[in-house]
């Protein structure tokens, strides 16, 4: 099946920037979406970005202008880059693929999650 491998990841001030990098591997017949989930303790899980292979996003309102995913050519990895970072980003974040095992069979797959802490 697909792994979805996360890297990026660390400890930054308010204010600054970190770039998170999600590779997908494995069999898979084709990725649909790719983006970000977040969550922090105590809190549900949340979505953070999307990208489609059609190449439009959504983000949440929270990041909304500060938080801006893209996807490389060959749709198999993609990126969070997250400026003007404030302590409320502080999460653990997913990376998430949706698409389909074979032709005929649609699956959804998690990274194990990467931690970002932003110190006020």
């Amino acid at each position: 099946q697909v792994h979805l491998a996360e890297s990026g990841g660390g400890l930054v001030h308010a204010g600054g920037s970190l770039s998170l990098s999600c590779s997908a591997s494995g069999v898979f017949f084709s990725i649909n979406g790719m983006g970000w989930y977040r969550q922090a303790p105590g809190k549900e899980r949340e979505l953070v970005a999307l990208a489609t292979s059609g190449g439009s996003t959504n983000y949440a309102d929270s990041v909304k202008g500060r938080f801006t995913i893209s996807r490389d050519n060959a749709m198999n990895t993609v990126y969070l880059q997250m400026n003007s970072l404030k302590p409320e980003d502080t999460a653990v974040y997913y990376c998430y693929a949706v698409g389909y095992i074979d032709y005929r069979t649609p699956g959804d797959y998690w990274g194990q999650g990467t931690q970002v802490t932003v110190s006020s």
